[in-house]
């Protein structure tokens, strides 16, 4: 379906990426992922010819798309692309900007694209949207017009940069639904995603840029649990920590807690563990104020990391005071409940002070 040769893109001095060769087959979906700035979204807009390479071949269908003779809008209108912004006509509603380019480019019957346009907006999920117009939906909605939008055209290669982006965490599920969904009517997929999870369920390969190119491809099972290269190792395992900083008594506990909610869904972690995980961290900050910042601003530092191996959550709390260890019972038993319930509930605690640092590593 796509195959790469040597693809090389540069701005003046800049190598965005150089001499990239991959072959991507009929009804696959690649993920790609990697750091910011590895040149992911010049490297779909390259696949498209809306950047002209500086060197190499681009193949689709067995058509070398980069050569002067190609007709490029035929080769765009079986290739659809879901960018960051959604891109709908605001002055057109929901209908209008469906049916536009079937009618305008594909020369479709009106009537036609407008059934089509229904059928569409069912598989999104947004029939009652069809008269509105694009600001009386939210941003998910739009996103998931956007898909239809593009499905009109009937494409064979769908390009997803990085659809989810602009959403807040109910949006963001409500599109990759959507997406979900498109994997199973047997289109040819590429999705920038910073969705791990979602990269992990969906696709067949997985693409980590980085250094100018593909740094390493594989199955999900093979970049996510056994990466080879040591930029991917540090990369996935970066994604699997959560730190937070606690740098004032006045600290807002339910950001903390709303960022440690989003982290441990990236893992579907139950509910359980992350009331756990919740639940240790406000006693034990609590306890550590109480008795060692009292006229201080505090030096709290966080790490919550997630165990592929065994589904586990460790819980690091480092502070700079005097030794403190907290799970030491110092006789007073109301204020120590909190402790005794993280003693109870937790399947190992470890504390050690060094250089006056404390260090408590919670299992969860």
């Amino acid at each position: 379906m796509i195959r790469v040769i040597g693809l090389t893109k540069k701005y003046g001095d800049l190598v965005v990426f150089e001499n990239i060769h991959t072959h991507i087959k009929k009804g696959e979906c690649i993920a790609l992922i990697g750091p910011s700035g590895t040149g992911k979204s010049v490297f779909f807009r390259t696949l498209a010819m809306l950047e002209k390479p500086d060197n190499g071949n681009i193949f689709i269908n067995g058509t070398d798309i980069t050569r002067k003779e190609v007709n490029l809008n035929h080769v765009r209108e079986k290739m659809g692309m879901v960018y960051q912004g959604f891109h709908l006509f605001s002055h057109l509603n929901i209908l209008d900007n469906i049916t536009l380019a079937p009618v305008l480019v594909k020369k479709q019957d009106k009537k036609a694209a407008e059934i089509k346009a229904m059928e569409l907006l069912s598989l999104v999920g947004l029939t009652e949207k069809v008269n509105n117009f694009p600001h009386e939906l939210s941003g998910g909605q739009q996103q998931r017009i956007a898909i239809a939008r593009c499905l009109a055209m009937e494409p064979e290669i769908m390009l997803f940069d990085e659809p989810t982006s602009a959403l807040d965490p109910t949006m963001t599920g409500e599109v990759l639904a959507i997406i979900r969904k498109l994997t199973k009517m047997g289109l040819t997929m590429l999705i920038i995603t910073h969705e791990m999870k979602f990269a992990r369920d969906v696709s067949d390969r997985v693409f980590y840029m980085d250094e100018g190119g593909i740094y390493e491809e594989g199955t999900p099972g093979e970049i996510f649990d056994h990466p080879k290269k040591e930029k991917t190792k540090a990369f996935i395992r970066k994604l699997k920590i959560f730190n937070y900083e606690i740098l004032s008594t006045r600290f807002d506990i339910v950001a903390m807690n709303a960022r440690i909610e989003t982290f441990c869904q990236k893992y579907n972690l139950e509910s359980k563990q992350v009331y756990y995980i919740q639940l240790f961290l406000e006693e034990l900050i609590v306890e550590i104020f109480k008795n060692c910042y009292q006229n201080s601003n505090p030096e709290i530092y966080v790490t919550i990391e997630y165990s592929d191996e065994n589904n586990g959550i460790s819980i690091n709390v480092n502070y700079r005071t005097v030794e403190f260890n907290p799970f030491q019972n110092r006789g007073d038993e109301i204020d120590y409940l909190g402790m005794e319930l993280i003693n109870k509930m937790a399947k190992k605690i470890d504390f050690l002070y060094e250089s006056g640092l404390n260090s408590i590593n919670i299992m969860v």
